[in-house]
């Protein structure tokens, strides 16, 4: 079931899609004010600029009235998909990706906050780099400290220090991890283009770049899905990390979030290098 704010819905320079399960009211509330601060900042800048929002409630919708009105007033036209149980990340957001006519398409999650002027700095980039389909930015946590979530082609062993270890262990394969998370490339100050793997918590797209992909893999049901979308953008255009686009990200490794997690992630991981190849070390 899909409901929409306006009959004639607007989806013009930007459209977004927030894919959500059983959500932290809370932090998302966070993300859909952040989202409203920097449409409002898009559009002032960028007279004619208008953002869209898809809502896809894979389960659990809180109430979001409030939210709701709270987008209105800040010229965010939204669409409510709902109706179809839980599908899996990459597959809601491949109910929204079908329906977006926008220049540009940002698949967020619903515990991401964005700086205001964050859509403006990565449009603007985007507008003068045709070349660049992909845009990541730089994800801070929440005490301020830079994340490295840009990627080199996982190992199996990075993938299980990374994920699997406690912390005082994880300080043994420091170099390892430095490697994979590409601490010596990324700061927040230098563009780096074409990192290998970017986070699905922000990647914004050339909407005709996303489609031409056809999305997500949704065999993915969770975890990796960002990984492979990642690797197959690189085939149609570049990847590029801008540091001047500054989100948070409040988050957590699939160890942390019970055996449920760490089994859908160990599936995820099967079907990513069965498609890719095995790196064992």
């Amino acid at each position: 079931m899909t409901s929409s704010a306006e009959a004639g819905m607007d989806h013009g320079t930007l459209s977004v899609s927030v894919v959500f399960f059983y959500p932290d009211a809370a932090l998302l509330s966070r993300t859909f004010e952040s989202l409203a601060r920097a449409a409002v900042e898009l559009a002032r800048e960028r007279p004619g600029a208008s953002t869209s929002l898809y809502l896809v409630d894979n389960g659990g919708m809180p109430d979001l009235r409030r939210d709701l009105a709270m987008l209105s007033a800040a010229g965010i036209a939204y669409t409510v998909i709902s109706g179809h149980g839980n599908v899996g990340y990459g597959r809601g957001h491949n109910l929204a990706i079908q329906q977006a006519q926008s220049r540009y398409h940002l698949v967020l999650n619903p515990d991401v906050d964005l700086e205001p002027r964050a859509m403006i700095e990565a449009i603007s980039f985007l507008d003068q780099h045709p070349e660049a389909g992909l845009l990541a930015p730089a994800i801070v946590d929440d005490r301020g400290r830079l994340q490295y979530l840009c990627r080199q082609y996982p190992t199996l062993v990075d993938l299980f220090v990374r994920g699997f270890l406690p912390r005082a262990a994880r300080r043994l394969f420091d170099r390892r991890l430095a490697r994979y998370e590409m601490r010596a490339q990324i700061n927040e100050r230098d563009t780096l283009w074409d990192p290998p793997i970017i986070s699905g918590c922000f990647m914004l797209f050339q909407t005709a770049v996303l489609k031409k992909l056809g999305g997500f893999d949704d065999r993915y049901f969770l975890y990796f899905e960002d990984y492979d979308l990642s690797l197959r953008a690189h085939e149609l255009a570049r990847v590029v990390y801008m540091p001047s686009v500054r989100v948070l990200h409040h988050g957590g490794g699939a160890a942390r979030k019970g055996f449920a997690h760490i089994r859908m992630f160990l599936s995820s991981a099967c079907k990513f290098y069965n498609r890719f190849g095995w790196k064992w070390l």
